[in-house]
């Protein structure tokens, strides 16, 4: 396997630290960023010399920029980016106020995007590179109670799509990578949840919530397994558009799918009601 050099945003856990792994333990160079120097001297620490760390919000566009910047060119052109750092957000949509939601879409999907903006220009000039972005499950198909986090992930699908259009004729692939639940803190303390403030949610949402707690570390996903999945496609001369990691996304997805699909069909000699009966004006 051609060695490659990776920038993983968000390594300091969960999914992050999964891929930066299964890249390292593949023989890959992966520079990760992190929040702290703690975090960045414990991810340098294992491989040293291959792990490289860098301390980074992603929301802070400018600062995303230089950091890819300075990892051109002093660690080397990168292969590989996954755009990973995020987090959930819980709440009925009535209860989430917009501050909150806010702040979902800068993490979610603005820091996301700056990432893959820093990085495009470097490899659209080498006409080669790979461009990941981590959304969910929750990108495809959407539960009560996520509404701000949904949100956020469908966006960036809807960006990854287009991206990947504009970016095939430079030899650029793009991968949306969609998880289920996996053995990770996502859902125990790294959620924000927004307080409860409407009682006529409670009867659909508390067993939600408690449901969700209650899983927290039991989840069906094996993170390790899932950094294998997503090494294995950057190696691919023809990596998959979507990436769906996990049997219950699967499930969940497929769906989700289907009720659209169905909708469609239902609904198709209305939506074709609204067009001019005498076709296009061109």
């Amino acid at each position: 396997m051609q060695q490659q050099k990776w920038l993983i945003t968000g390594v300091s856990s969960g999914l992050g630290r999964a891929f930066a792994q299964a890249a390292l333990s593949a023989g890959h160079t992966v520079v990760g960023t992190v929040r702290s120097a703690q975090d960045l001297q414990a991810f340098e620490g294992l491989a040293p010399g291959y792990a490289h760390g860098r301390v980074l919000d992603v929301t802070d566009g400018d600062a995303v920029s230089d950091v890819v910047a300075e990892v051109e060119q002093n660690v080397g052109p990168l292969d590989v980016v996954v755009a990973n750092a995020g987090y959930g957000l819980e709440g009925t949509f009535e209860e989430t106020p917009l501050g909150e939601v806010r702040r979902q879409f800068e993490v979610n999907v603005f820091g996301a995007m700056a990432t893959l903006q820093a990085a495009l220009p470097h490899m659209r000039r080498r006409r080669r590179g790979h461009l990941m972005a981590v959304t969910s499950m929750g990108g495809l198909m959407a539960v009560p109670g996520m509404s701000a986090y949904c949100g956020s992930k469908f966006a960036l699908e809807g960006v990854l799509e287009a991206l990947g259009k504009e970016v095939a004729q430079f030899g650029i692939h793009v991968t949306a990578i969609e998880p289920g639940s996996f053995r990770t803190d996502w859902a125990g303390r790294s959620m924000s949840r927004a307080a409860r403030t409407v009682d006529d949610y409670d009867e659909l949402f508390d067993p939600i919530r408690a449901a969700r707690h209650k899983a927290s570390g039991n989840q069906l996903g094996n993170p390790v397994q899932a950094g294998q999945a997503v090494v294995q496609i950057a190696s691919l001369d023809q990596p998959p558009a979507h990436l769906v990691l996990g049997s219950d996304a699967l499930r969940l997805i497929t769906a989700a799918r289907a009720a659209v699909d169905d909708d469609i069909r239902t609904w198709e000699t209305l939506s074709r009601t609204t067009d001019f009966t005498e076709g296009a004006q061109l």
